[in-house]
C-alpha cells in the first residue's frame, strides 16, 4: 500500500507540473498578443472546483478542478473544450483569439508543446549536471544478457553480449538499443568468446509486443545486496556481499540458475555454496513455499563496471537538449506500433504510467520520468487530432495556406468528434490497466 501511494503521489505531482507548464505556454503567448484568458485551471472543473481565485482587475480566474485528467486555459473567442457557443455567436471583439492574425493564433497554439519540450530539455540538463550520466556499457556485462522467448526465437541465446546492430556500435542498453536491434538486418553478438552475426527477420518488435515479456535483461551472478529481516538467508548466516555459486552441489553461475533450482525445491532444506572475501563456505537453508531465501540480489550496475560522464553547468544544457531530442525520436519511432494489434493491446492508462515511477521516492528517477512524460505530452498534443493542440494547428495552417478561415460549424463538429475520440482512448487505455490487473 505504501509503494502504491508513493507511485500515485509521484504521478500526480509530475502530471501537475507538466499541465501547469503546458497551459502556461498557451497563457503567456495569449497575453503577449493581448488576448484575454478567462480561466487557467489545473485539472478540470466540471460542475465545481476545489479552488478558484480571480485577482482584482484581472480577466483571468485561476483554479484547481476536481477531475485530474489534465488542465486547460479558456481563451476568449476560441472553439475549445468549453464549447462556449454563446460567446462565439457574439460579434468578434478586439481581445479575442479569433480577431488576431493567423500567425499569432498559431504561436498561441504551439506554445504549450514548445514549453513542454523546453521543460524536458531543462530537466534533462539539470539531471545530468546534478547526478552526471552513469551507465553500464554493454561490453562490460561479461555474463551477457538473458533474453525473452520472442528474442530467443529470433536467434539470441542467454549469455550473448550485444555488440552491433548492422554497423552501429551498441554502447548501452535501453529503448534505443531495442529499436536499433529491431530495425537491423544483422546483429552482432559475442557468444562464448566468438563473434556471431545473427540475421534479423522483420516483425521482431511485433513479436516482442505480443509476447509481453520484453526483449532482454542483464545476466548477473548471485551476489547478496541485502537480506530480509527474519528470512531464511539471514538465519543461514548469509550477509551482504556473499556470492552464492551452487545449490545442492549444482553450479548456479547466474541468478536465474539459482532461482530455477530454488523454485524446484520449495519447502525443502538446501545446501548453499557461497564465497565470502575470496573463501568458499557452505551452509544449509530452509526454503519457503515460494522457493525463496529472502534477500535482494546485487543490481547489475553494482556488479559490473559502470562508466560516468560528467558535465559542467554550461555543458549540461546542450547535452540535455540532445537527450531530449533523442528521447523524442525514440518515442516517435515506437509510436508506429500503436496502430498494430500487438501495440494496441499493450496500451496503458494512468496505472501503467504510475508503475513507471519507483516504489521508493527517488528524485533523480522522478525528474527523469517527468522529463520523459513531458516529451510524450508534447508529441501527443501536436498530433493533428481535433480537441488537441495539433488539431487547432491543422486548421490554422489551412487558413495560412488558403487565406480563408475554416467554417466555425465544421470546427465545432471536429472539436466534439476529437473529444469523443480522446475520451474513448482514455477509457480503453485505463480499461486495459484493469484487465491486466485482474488477469495478471
Amino acid at each position: 500500500m505504501e509503494s502504491f501511494l508513493i507511485k500515485a503521489l509521484q504521478l500526480i505531482l509530475s502530471l501537475s507540473i507538466l499541465v501547469i507548464v503546458h497551459e502556461f505556454g498557451h497563457y503567456i503567448f495569449a497575453r503577449l498578443f493581448k488576448i484575454r484568458v478567462e480561466k487557467f485551471y489545473l485539472f478540470f472543473d466540471a460542475g465545481f472546483a476545489l479552488f478558484r481565485y480571480k485577482p482584482k482587475n484581472s480577466h483571468t480566474e485561476y483554479g484547481i478542478g476536481w477531475l485530474p485528467l489534465g488542465g486547460y486555459v479558456k481563451i476568449s473567442g476560441m472553439i475549445d473544450e468549453s464549447m462556449d457557443k454563446d460567446q462565439m455567436a457574439q460579434p468578434p471583439q478586439a481581445w479575442e483569439f479569433r480577431s488576431k492574425p493567423a500567425w499569432q493564433r498559431l504561436l498561441v497554439m504551439i506554445a504549450g508543446v514548445l514549453f513542454n519540450l523546453i521543460l524536458a530539455f531543462f530537466i534533462y540538463a539539470m539531471v545530468l549536471f546534478t547526478w552526471n550520466d552513469t551507465y553500464l556499457p554493454l561490453e562490460n556485462v561479461t555474463q551477457g544478457m538473458e533474453f525473452s522467448r520472442a528474442a530467443k526465437n529470433a536467434g539470441f541465446q542467454d549469455g550473448d553480449i550485444l555488440l552491433k546492430a548492422d554497423d552501429k556500435e551498441l554502447d548501452r542498453f535501453g529503448v534505443r538499443t531495442l529499436l536499433d536491434v529491431a530495425d537491423a538486418k544483422i546483429v552482432t553478438v559475442s557468444r562464448n568468446g566468438e563473434m556471431i552475426e545473427l540475421p534479423m527477420e522483420e516483425g521482431l518488435m511485433k513479436n516482442l509486443l505480443a509476447d509481453a515479456e520484453g526483449f532482454a535483461t542483464y545476466r548477473i551472478p548471485t551476489v547478496i545486496y541485502e537480506t530480509m529481516e527474519g528470512s531464511s538467508a539471514e538465519t543461514a548466516g548469509l550477509v551482504a556481499g556473499d556470492s552464492i555459486v551452487a545449490v545442492n552441489g549444482v553450479a548456479t553461475p547466474v541468478f536465474s540458475d539459482l532461482r530455477e533450482i530454488l523454485e524446484n525445491n520449495r519447502n525443502s532444506e538446501v545446501v548453499l555454496d557461497y564465497y565470502r572475501n575470496g573463501t568458499q563456505y557452505s551452509t544449509t537453508a530452509k526454503l519457503d513455499s515460494a522457493g525463496t531465501l529472502g534477500f535482494y540480489v546485487m543490481p547489475a550496475a553494482l556488479v559490473y563496471n559502470t562508466r560516468t560522464i560528467t558535465y559542467t553547468f554550461f555543458e549540461s544544457f546542450p547535452a540535455g537538449m540532445k537527450m531530449g531530442i533523442q528521447t523524442l525520436k525514440d518515442y516517435v519511432a515506437q509510436f508506429k506500433y500503436v496502430f498494430t494489434k500487438e501495440g494496441a493491446s499493450s496500451l496503458g492508462g494512468f496505472g501503467a504510467i504510475g508503475n513507471l515511477f519507483p516504489a521508493q521516492w527517488n528524485w533523480q528517477a522522478f525528474w527523469m520520468m517527468t522529463a520523459f512524460l513531458s516529451v510524450i505530452l508534447a508529441f501527443m498534443n501536436i498530433l493533428p487530432i481535433p480537441a488537441l493542440d495539433g488539431g487547432h494547428v491543422m486548421f490554422l495552417i489551412y487558413e495560412v495556406i488558403t487565406r480563408r478561415k475554416p467554417n466555425e460549424k465544421v470546427m465545432e463538429y471536429a472539436q466534439v468528434a476529437g473529444m469523443v475520440l480522446l475520451f474513448a482512448l482514455v477509457l480503453y487505455a485505463n480499461g486495459m490497466d484493469i484487465v491486466r490487473a485482474i488477469f495478471k
